[in-house]
């Protein structure tokens, strides 16, 4: 897909409380407090780009061209 190929998909998933602790551990742990020892992250933008770059590094595209991944959703 070329990288200008893409659209914004606003939607909800589900997700483990643990998977979500575990990003936001991990980005405190990357980049660290401020001066006064404050964590400015942007969890939700986080995710979104984490969740993105699965899908698009992942296959998500092979995926969802199977039918048969279809079959018990539908």
């Amino acid at each position: 897909m070329p990288p200008d190929d893409k659209v914004i998909i606003n939607t909800q998933i589900e997700i483990a409380g643990q998977t979500l602790h575990q990003i936001v551990s991990m980005a405190k742990q990357l980049q660290g407090p401020d001066a006064k020892g404050h964590f400015s992250i942007d969890t939700a933008d986080l995710v979104s780009d984490l969740i993105s770059h699965f899908l698009i590094d992942g296959g998500f595209a092979d995926y969802v061209a199977d039918r048969r991944n279809y079959d018990k959703l539908l």
